[in-house]
């Protein structure tokens, strides 16, 4: 798929996140409109995946670690065609299958179920090693959040996927800067992200602008290094896309009321 291509798809799913959120009242539009261009490459132009056979064992894997952006998510599912873009006007209510956080159980393309910082990783970790040893040839992805890394979980995953081998294993990090209680260096300061994943043994590329669909669609399409898992560093930009949202820590977990709505939209129409 075209550059272009991929980023009308971006921009419909940066409008489907504001919708959705703004329906519900509630959810995370941040750091899912930081995430768009990662989420769209990965389900349109990197990932093996069918809408039409969204079980099949060969099928590539993604975890959405840092789930509270499950907008993002749902969205790009939608437009993929897992299931009817009518349910986005579900989000967050009883009964949908969209629910804040991606329930695999409800939600069709949903590989796990998630939203308990550093856990998603894990789950990936284990996925890699499952086809490993079952010599399935998929692949697994796993987004996390740069506020996610100072769980020490993330660690234990990282140290097992290098013990491990797995060279089937890619780890995002959607690093837009900001928490919910602020910048990471406020609340608990990473250091040099990329240097810590190259000493848990992961093949580290850094992407300048995560939030560039070229620059994203080139690390996403490196060969993996035999022998070892990959950390895709991706530098964001937290509510991206919406003027009044970028860079501002706030956004993290609220919802736009309908003037904020409305003046969101007009930009994203733009």
């Amino acid at each position: 798929m075209s550059i272009p291509e991929l980023e009308a798809i971006a921009k419909q799913v940066r409008r489907n996140i504001i919708n959705m959120t703004a329906d519900a009242a509630s959810g995370h539009p941040g750091g899912s409109l930081s995430a768009t261009e990662i989420l769209v490459a990965l389900y349109n132009d990197v990932m093996n995946v069918d809408p039409k056979d969204p079980k099949n064992p060969g099928r590539d894997r993604f975890v959405l670690s840092k789930g509270h952006s499950a907008p993002a998510l749902y969205s790009v599912l939608g437009e993929k065609g897992f299931f009817s873009k009518d349910e986005f006007k579900g989000f967050r209510q009883l009964h949908s299958i969209l629910q804040g956080h991606p329930d695999m159980k409800k939600c069709p393309g949903v590989d796990a179920s998630t939203g308990s910082l550093g856990q998603g990783c894990s789950i990936a970790t284990g996925m890699a090693l499952g086809a490993k040893h079952t010599g399935n040839p998929c692949k697994v992805y796993t987004l996390l959040g740069d506020g996610e890394l100072q769980e020490g979980v993330v660690w234990e995953a990282a140290m097992s996927a290098a013990h491990y081998k797995l060279d089937n294993l890619t780890f995002i990090i959607d690093n837009n800067g900001l928490q919910i209680d602020g910048s990471n260096d406020e609340v608990m300061s990473l250091g040099n992200i990329a240097a810590k994943f190259t000493a848990f043994g992961f093949r580290v590329i850094e992407v300048a602008d995560g939030n560039d669909m070229a620059q994203v669609l080139d690390a996403l399409h490196t060969p993996a290094e035999e022998g070892k898992p990959t950390c895709i560093l991706c530098h964001t930009v937290k509510g991206k896309g919406v003027s009044f949202m970028e860079n501002q820590a706030g956004w993290h977990g609220k919802a736009p009321n309908e003037e904020q709505r409305a003046l969101a939209l007009k930009e994203l129409e733009a």
